[in-house]
């Protein structure tokens, strides 16, 4: 009878690749649909979708043999959004309806029976790759389609039915794009989870999480249960600087594609806050999978990764954290591909000072033996603990001390001040880089160290034994303190203050 070609998509990874879609009719004594292409169990039963779908929208495919390629066919297809290309195919074919419209849109989307659009995921990730190929536009399910309207440039239609879909191939100006949904209120901040006026004391603490804030490094805090580590890590939460439209669309793809956006959830515009438990696997927290998808460290990006009870995560997970705090990226290699994955993330990890919690507890005696603490503490390699920036002691505050203290500054105050210093390390790399990102021949370039400063250091490896990434990350920190000074160069005391910020365990 007629064959007929529509363009579609594939989710690999974070992006989205393009697929071909052909369906071929020719007449037979009974129907049967063959789906090839490598298509996965979700797709071999779009034929069965598809053609409840067709049947209740009011057509008939009686008597006909059905070929659906699925292009390239070396590419194994995954999920349901072929189920809108493959009905508008075979309804081209059989209508025998004489356009190219289609040739112009890609096509997703999951049909029910009745012949509704259903919600996919990865709508963004699609409506990226429609651009980049120059396509006009993109039709999918219309929950989807203020999140594919976030993509300036082409045309989004949102399809509640597979009749509409067939109406725009016949008469393309029946249907109305979408207008371009990106708007600065969607960046309008809340209440933080925990406002830093909240935290009574701890002054030292508060210090260090406005520097980890400012210069984006990560840090350990260690304190015994109830000190108020993990109120402190939502606490920095609120004072990280909002994201901009970049790192939202990053974002947005990535919870995207991994299912996580709420219903009616277009835009992902606050900063990620993760906390797996410390059950989590290998895949959970790095990613994988037979096509591999985010894990925990990529679902934080360009946000906060919150590790409570450190050394109770398995150790052959927290070692494959190497790489994502280092490279800032994770790379997942698979016989079918290799994806990397970004992982920029500002890491805060929280753990107890033994296994009872109570060592150096001003009131209640610790009951462990120094074996137990030193395998307790063993449980983080030491390449670990030197790639995290900041180690700080969280005490437990008496009662009378928390009376005591004053109600300090409101996150709002603190977060101006991690703005303007931000701002600064922009305007020194001349892009969105935080000083916590700067390679070894930009520590050289931007942050020249006096004699007295290179003396300091050098007291400081000796006696503390730090390593030469250690002591790259103490200089990165103390850029950070002189930045939220206004300092426009290091001095020796940004320098002292940076490596009291330093205490290994």
């Amino acid at each position: 009878m007629s064959l007929a070609r529509l363009h579609s998509t594939a989710l690999i990874g974070l992006e989205a690749v393009l697929i071909e879609v052909e369906v071929d009719l020719s007449r037979a004594e009974k129907f049967s649909l063959v789906i090839v292409g490598l298509p996965d169990a979700v797709v071999r039963e779009s034929k069965d979708r598809v053609m409840a779908a067709i049947k209740n929208s009011g057509f008939q495919a009686a008597n006909i043999a059905c070929t659906v390629n699925l292009a390239p066919g070396d590419l194994r297809k995954e999920g349901a959004l072929y189920d809108l290309p493959i009905a508008l195919g075979l309804l081209l074919s059989l209508l025998k309806i004489e356009t190219k419209i289609h040739e112009e849109y890609l096509f997703i989307g999951e049909l029910g029976l009745s012949g509704e659009l259903r919600p996919i995921y990865g709508a963004l990730a699609c409506a990226m790759l429609a651009k980049a190929l120059g396509k006009k536009g993109l039709l999918l399910p219309a929950a989807n389609a203020e999140e594919a309207a976030m993509v300036d440039g082409i045309e989004i239609y949102a399809i509640q039915h597979l009749k509409e879909a067939l109406q725009f191939l016949r008469s393309p100006s029946s249907l109305t794009p979408l207008p371009y949904c990106y708007s600065k209120e969607g960046f309008q901040t809340g209440p933080p989870l925990v406002d830093f006026a909240d935290i009574r004391g701890q002054l030292h603490l508060k210090r260090a999480l406005e520097i980890a804030a400012a210069g984006n490094h990560n840090i350990l805090l260690c304190g015994p249960p109830g000190s108020g580590k993990t109120m402190a890590a939502k606490a920095l939460a609120g004072i990280l600087p909002e994201m901009s439209l970049e790192e939202a669309l990053e974002v947005t793809k990535i919870h995207s594609i991994s299912g996580l956006l709420k219903k009616d959830q277009h835009l992902v515009s606050h900063r990620p806050f993760r906390s797996p438990h410390h059950t989590v696997s290998y895949a959970g927290l790095i990613g994988g999978g037979t096509m591999p998808r985010p894990g925990e460290v990529s679902l934080a990006h360009h946000g906060i990764l919150f590790l409570d009870e450190l050394p109770e995560f398995s150790r052959s997970v927290l070692e494959v954290l190497r790489q994502p705090l280092e490279d800032r990226k994770v790379t997942i290699s698979r016989a079918q591909a290799n994806l990397t994955f970004p992982t920029d993330f500002l890491c805060v990890a929280a753990m107890n000072p033994c296994p009872c919690g109570y060592l150096g507890h001003p009131d209640k005696p610790c009951t462990d033996t120094s074996l137990q603490v030193n395998r307790y503490r063993g449980k983080i390699s030491g390449p670990l603990w030197d790639r995290i920036d900041m180690h700080i002691d969280v005490p437990t505050l008496k009662y009378h001390e928390l009376l005591a203290a004053e109600r300090g500054e409101r996150s709002d105050t603190i977060k101006k001040r991690v703005k303007t210093a931000r701002k600064r390390q922009f305007e020194r790399f001349g892009k969105n880089k935080s000083n916590a990102q700067m390679s070894a021949k930009e520590i050289k370039e931007h942050i020249p160290l006096s004699a007295a400063c290179h003396e300091t250091l050098r007291q400081a490896m000796d006696v503390m034994g730090m390593s030469a990434r250690g002591c790259d990350k103490v200089i990165k920190v103390a850029r950070t303190i002189a930045d939220l000074a206004g300092d426009p160069k290091m001095e020796n005391e940004h320098l002292m203050e940076a490596i009291g910020f330093r205490q290994m365990y």
